[in-house]
């Protein structure tokens, strides 16, 4: 190989290694990562799709989700654990008969009256962006039914604890296939809707620590200390005829208070669906993510001024 030839074969391996280097640089992206979890309320059981205003703004949003029936299992919602847009999520058959009375609670998903429902998502989504340009990724995991106590209690490994594995094993293949995609997800932000099934004389007296430890470790398993956290519940569940939802309501505020970078979110006022008021409306559920996303921007004022 000739001095011309060489030098020639020099500079198309180094513009080789630069256009390689570009295309590299091109797909590689850091998205905030918001994570949803809880139980019907973070579903959407009444929040029907046929009531979402269409957004072409959601498309934005990569999105991933399970949701339905307590206990997680192939008739529940999901995104096939693919990544895909924000979008409401279709109603899936739920078990029923003998079949579900043997493994546990079933409810049908989404309510049979329903094509889907959606949940406090969209609105914390849609809030957030007409107030900032960030790129965003959800992660959703909800059961409706579920409580704390026997269904997400991390106390209890193996025996009280599926919907909380279910939740750490869909978010840790959603981050890693994410990462193949060339997309690093930054967690933001856990919103927690749920409560309601721990109001009762036995579950309510343990609701403050048993959130407070599903939330440790929840950053743990998650290697996110700094995640902020939410936390919300129905305020009128049970239409004030429920004598222990005063107790979890002050619960969740006692966690927000003790656990670092976290706010408790009031959904007092949110429109509710009669007779029994409890669930949110698609109304409701909008004006609820609206509230969070609110929460989340001046969770994050507070904690930039004091540093």
């Amino acid at each position: 190989m000739n001095r011309f030839t060489l030098q020639n074969f020099t500079a198309l391996a180094l513009k080789t290694l630069l256009l390689a280097a570009l295309s590299l640089t091109a797909v590689a992206e850091t998205r905030d990562l918001i994570v949803v979890a809880g139980q019907s309320n973070a579903v959407g059981f009444d929040a029907y799709a046929e009531e979402l205003p269409e957004n072409a703004g959601d498309a934005k949003t990569m999105f991933w989700w399970r949701v339905g029936d307590p206990p997680p299992d192939e008739f529940d919602s999901t995104s096939a654990r693919q990544w895909t847009h924000l979008q409401f999520q279709p109603r899936t058959e739920s078990m029923s008969g003998e079949a579900a009375q043997k493994v546990g609670r079933q409810y049908g998903n989404f309510n049979k009256k329903s094509k889907g429902g959606f949940g406090p998502e969209i609105g914390m989504v849609r809030t957030l962006a007409s107030k900032e340009n960030k790129a965003l990724a959800v992660i959703k995991t909800a059961f409706s039914g579920t409580s704390v106590a026997g269904d997400w209690n991390v106390e209890r490994p193996g025996e009280a604890d599926p919907c909380y594995r279910a939740m750490i094993d869909e978010a840790q293949e959603a981050v890693r296939l994410a990462k193949q995609k060339g997309v690093t997800l930054q967690p933001r932000a856990f919103v927690w809707v749920q409560g309601e099934s721990d109001a009762n004389a036995k579950d309510s007296p343990a609701y403050a620590a048993n959130l407070s430890k599903m939330l440790t470790k929840l950053r743990s398993d998650l290697g996110a200390p700094d995640m902020i956290l939410l936390l919300g519940v129905n305020t009128r569940f049970g239409n004030g005829k429920n004598s222990f939802m005063p107790a979890v309501i002050e619960a969740q505020k006692q966690v927000a208070a003790t656990q670092t970078r976290a706010r408790y979110v009031d959904t007092e006022g949110a429109d509710t669906l009669p007779p029994s008021h409890t669930h949110f409306t698609a109304q409701g559920t909008l004006e609820i993510g609206r509230r969070f996303a609110e929460a989340l921007l001046a969770t994050e004022a507070a904690l930039s001024k004091s540093r």
